[in-house]
């Protein structure tokens, strides 16, 4: 069967799509993925077939451009964001109508699902929608309802263009849970209220490649050499203050006599010197490099918050007001494995209370029960392809 995977923005968004994928390939079908274009890489180093549509997406989260958006007037971020917007729902529908074209089956995520739900009916084949986290846990505010009508709008169009008549409702055959659901206590109450089908929207557990790095082996030596470090990480599209960061971490470890490996991700940390009790590196294997340390510092990715949670460590997840980190941040809190707190407010005072109070052994004691209720990362991957192969079957054959 042929299969078509899309999933627009940084690794975080793209990783769990690759991860099916891939698993997809081994068992013989054939398929393609549209990425955005600076991901491209990324998925053929998967061995995956890739095609390019968008713009790049590494700067949407960027910390930088956010602060620096922030002190723009207002209306100029507004129509910068409505101009990304349209560029990159006119090149998807464009991309994804071509390459749906012989499909049995095409996957995508939450943000594009009306659009697929288009070409997929235009197609006349299934689609399924990969979530990485409840939809109804969204509030997105004034701007995203702007954003909502924009898309409505758009999504109206592109019925027209296709020939399709209005719309009379969802019409996604699968809609795959990529999390736990002990993250969110109580979500099979909502969805029943919000009148969506349980059958239809299963959970897997988050979904990961689980690739190697150059520096897994360098940094474990490190680790072994010495106490277990904290592990601080930006994700993958997160640009910081070089100098101000590490002169923070650095001093609060220094204070709390713990020792810090530090993941740069897009920022360049490679001229800034730094103590022995901090190592810096661009990247490391989460599955190989997390169960080696005391803690976890990071943005709040779905896919970083999981590979925390499954090693059983606890987290302190540093928060930008943007996508799903700040709920991910209400997750480990409710767990009670971890803290969470807006970026932009941390100070070296309060980073330093923060990695004192996830240190108790408290927290420690149950993110190791916590990790021992989390799903396989090669048993979310298998169901999740099981799912997809049925869901594909039934279009074209029921």
């Amino acid at each position: 069967m042929r299969f078509v995977l899309a999933g627009y923005g940084s690794r975080g968004d793209v990783e769990p799509f690759a991860a099916v994928g891939k698993e997809l390939l081994r068992r013989g079908h054939d398929v393609c993925m549209a990425v955005a274009p600076n991901m491209l890489g990324f998925v053929e180093s998967a061995g995956l077939a890739g095609v390019a549509f968008g713009p790049d997406s590494s700067r949407l989260l960027d910390e930088e451009h956010v602060r620096n958006r922030k002190m723009q007037n207002p209306i100029s971020v507004m129509v910068e964001g409505m101009d990304h917007l349209t560029r990159l729902w006119a090149e998807w529908r464009t991309t994804l109508t071509a390459l749906a074209d012989g499909a049995d089956l095409v996957l995508t995520g939450l943000p594009e699902q009306r659009f697929a739900a288009n070409v997929a009916e235009y197609r006349g084949i299934p689609l399924a929608v990969l979530d990485f986290f409840p939809k109804q846990h969204w509030h997105p505010g004034a701007l995203g309802r702007l954003i909502e009508q924009m898309a409505k709008e758009t999504e109206d169009a592109q019925r027209r263009e296709l020939g399709l008549s209005e719309a009379t409702g969802a019409s996604t055959s699968l809609e795959i849970q990529a999390y736990e659901q002990l993250c969110f206590p109580g979500l099979a109450a909502e969805s029943a209220e919000h009148g969506e089908l349980r059958p239809f929207r299963p959970f897997v557990g988050a979904l990961t490649l689980e690739l190697p790095t150059d520096a897994d082996d360098e940094v474990l030596s490190w680790i072994a050499a010495g106490t277990a470090p904290i592990y601080f990480g930006f994700g993958s599209a997160m640009r910081v203050e070089t100098d101000v960061t590490v002169a923070t971490i650095s001093a609060a470890c220094a204070q709390l006599g713990e020792r810090a490996l530090i993941c740069s991700g897009l920022s360049d940390f490679s001229h800034i010197p730094h103590s022995g009790h901090v190592k810096v590196v661009r990247e490391v294997k989460h599955a190989a490099v997390f169960a080696a340390c005391r803690a976890v510092v990071h943005h709040g990715g779905a896919g970083t918050t999981a590979a925390g949670m499954r090693a059983g460590i606890p987290t302190l997840i540093l928060w930008l007001p943007v996508a799903d980190q700040p709920i991910w941040a209400a997750v480990v809190e409710r767990l009670k494995v971890g803290f969470g707190r807006e970026f932009s407010t941390t100070t070296a005072e309060s980073l330093i209370a923060d990695l004192r109070m996830i240190l108790a052994p408290e927290y420690a004691a149950r993110a190791r029960k916590v990790a021992t209720q989390m799903t396989k990362p090669a048993e979310s991957v298998a169901s999740a392809a099981d799912l997809l192969e049925e869901t594909a079957r039934r279009g074209r054959f029921g």
